[in-house]
Parts: structure tokens; sequence; C-alpha cells
């Protein structure tokens, strides 16, 4: 029976559409440490984690029988993409999934923070009665500036238009402005002209402090910030020092560049004195409906390459959709993108008098996947054969 190991209290969902499939699972409410996570994944064929687990090289290493792995989340910086690609084995991630919770979440801060919420709560509960309308703003008419305009970016220009708000956005690539949404030249120029900056870019290494000093510097007087995208591409101690100096007039941070990896540790952050903040525990995707999508829509990619040999959305490797086995049984083969490779794979099978009912190729950089139904069952012979090719990173044969 294949094995699936799940972590990080994934909505247990997953679990069961696993299980539902012949799959023994197993699950954990916590992150694991690399020396923790190769010990646990000792016979998993199937690993399903969130954001705080790592997947280095040196995991993917230790545990070679390792098949796929399913990040619960819309990032996959967390796993070694190439190594994982090297080692033949397909990540997949919900890059859709939690979209709207995020963008929610967003809405709300900017309210709150514009109507100085977390000031005003925290006056109340240490017996401070301010009914004033200093520094409060109703959100219509001001501007909004979105740094990455990708699935969160414009959903999220959407309903900020919604609630009367003009929208900027800046990308580094070319993207359709929705509605009214202006795109800026520059990062300059959305700095400068934005009441609410809100980041939302990925997980390269290229963002890794982004956002610091200089372009805190470009704000606008009284603008508030928000980064609900990822911890490691905000300065916080610039930021702690523009809204001391009375620069930015609020912020909200939901993710930070060390977290700790469970519920309920003890964590530390410069920004817990200000008095215009909203300090959130990375919860931006964290409903009740996204969670569950997450763990269907995850759990569901998994099955299907495991199943069917599909990569559909895989992030690191070719993508091929497949449906039903068309012949006896179906061989999946994971190889170095050379010539030839899809001929040698077919001489091997001809030699044997196998006939192909179906066959698909794919390739992506350095990798190339054909997935091919044979009419009749091969010998060890033929499969040590297809195994022996030059370039082969991994061989899966799937009996329907």
């Amino acid at each position: 029976m294949p094995k699936a190991l799940l972590l990080e209290n994934i909505h247990p969902l997953a679990a069961q559409a696993l299980r539902d499939h012949g799959f023994e699972v197993e699950t954990m409410k916590g992150a694991l440490a690399e020396d923790e996570l190769i010990e646990a994944l000792d016979g998993v064929d199937l690993l399903g984690i969130r954001s705080k687990t790592t997947v280095t090289r040196r995991v993917l290493d230790a545990r070679p029988t390792l098949t796929a792995i399913g990040c619960f989340c819309i990032g996959t910086n967390q796993v070694d993409l190439a190594a994982a690609a090297k080692a033949g084995v397909a990540v997949f991630n919900a890059p859709y999934s939690n979209t709207r919770s995020v963008v929610e979440l967003v809405i709300c801060d900017i309210i709150c923070l514009m109507r100085r919420i977390p000031a005003h709560t925290h006056h109340m509960k240490h017996g401070l009665w301010d009914k004033s309308a200093a520094g409060s703003h109703e959100v219509r008419g001001k501007t909004l500036g979105i740094i990455g305009y990708g699935n969160i970016g414009s959903q999220l220009s959407v309903l900020a238009e919604a609630l009367g708000m003009h929208v900027l956005f800046y990308d580094i690539e070319e993207k359709l402005a929705l509605g009214n949404a202006e795109r800026c030249e520059t990062l300059d120029e959305l700095l400068e002209r934005s009441d609410a900056v809100t980041i939302h870019v990925d997980g390269r290494k290229s963002n890794v402090g982004f956002f610091g000093e200089d372009q805190f510097a470009h704000m606008k007087q009284d603008a508030i910030f928000i980064n609900c995208s990822r911890g490691f591409v905000v300065d916080l101690d610039a930021l702690k020092r523009h809204l001391d100096c009375g620069h930015l007039s609020g912020a909200a941070i939901d993710v930070f560049r060390t977290e700790p990896k469970k519920s309920g540790d003890e964590f530390h952050t410069v920004l817990a004195d200000e008095d215009n903040m909203i300090l959130t525990p990375h919860i931006g995707g964290s409903t009740l409906e996204a969670q569950e999508s997450i763990g269907q829509f995850v759990s569901q990619r998994l099955e299907d390459y495991w199943t069917k040999a599909s990569t559909m959305l895989s992030v690191n490797l070719p993508q091929i959709t497949t449906g039903p086995c068309k012949g006896a049984v179906r061989i999946a083969h994971l190889h170095d993108n050379l010539p030839g490779i899809l001929a040698a794979v077919n001489r091997v099978l001809g030699e044997q008098d196998i006939n192909i009912s179906a066959q698909a190729l794919g390739t992506e950089g350095e990798i190339g996947y054909v997935v091919t139904d044979v009419a009749t069952v091969p010998d060890e012979r033929t499969l040590d054969a297809l195994a022996a090719i030059p370039g082969t990173i991994r061989m899966r044969v799937l009996e329907h």
C-alpha cells in the first residue's frame, strides 16, 4: 500500500481523499526540521506540506523513493524545485485556491488602518476613550498601489475599485489591467502616488530584500503599508523607522522572515509596540473555505500523478494531461531532455513486439517526460532496458 505523509495541519479532506484512493496516510500538526523530515519520510511515497517545512536537496537525496510533493499553499520556494526535478519528484501547489482569502484580508487591513482601528482598540483596552476623527479616512477616493499584479493582485484590484479606490499597479511582466486600474512604469511612481501600498510578489530569490529603506522613503506622507506575500521581501527595521518618525501612518504585516514552526510557539517582532499596526500570524490564506479548497485541489493533483502519471499543473516537470490508460499498462519515463530518448523508448518496445496504444511527450528546460500506454504487459527484461536508457531519471509502471 502506498504511503502519504501530510504535515502542518493540512485540511483533513486531503487525508480522506488519499485514503479513499488506497493510500495509508499519516498526519502531523507541525512542520519538521531537515533531519526530522528525513526520518519521517522512510517508506513515504507522497509528501504534503505547507509553507514552514523545507524540502532540501539533502532530503531528496536521502529519500529517493519519494515520488511527489504537494505544497498545500500558493508558494513553492520551500522546496528545491530543480533538485526535485532531477530526482524525478513532481511538485504541485495550489496557485488559486486561497486567492480570495488573501484578498479579503488585505481589504480588511486597508479599511482598519485607514480608520486607525488598531490604535483605537489599543487605547480602549487600556482605559482611554479617544473619540476623534483625526487621522481617520474613508477608503473611497484613495489610491491603492499594488506591487505584483498576479492572481492575488489582480483580484484585489477589482475589489478595491468596487470600494471606490483608484488602483495603480506595478509588475515586471506585462499584465492586462482590469477595470480602470492604471499600470505604473516604475515602482517609484507607484509609491509616490499611493495612499496605501500592498505587496504581492512571488518567492523568487531576486525578491529577497526587495522592499527596504529606499522604497519606504519614496512613499507618500501618511501612507499605509501592507505585506501579505513573503516575509523575506520587506525590511521590517526600515518599516519601523518610517512609522516611528511619523512618515507612515500604519502598517499590516502577515508574513515574517523567520516564523515559528507551529502554533503556540513564542514569537517576537520589532513592530510589536507600534500604534496603528496589524500583526497576523501568516493567516492570509487561512480560512476554512480556502484550506478545504486547497486540500481538495492538491490531493487531486497528487492522486492524478500517482494513478494516471498526469503532471498537469506541476511546477517543476513538463506538463502532460493524461486520461484513462488506453492499453494494458502505462509507462511514465522521466529523463534528461536529450535528443533521441523518445526513439530509444519506442525502439525498446518495438524490439519486444509491444504495440503502443497511446503516447505523449513533453519537455521543459532540462527535463523530458514521455507517457506511453502499451497493449501488452512488458516483462522485466523490457522494463530494465527502458530504465537503462541513457539520461533516464525515473521510470514508473502504472497498471490500471
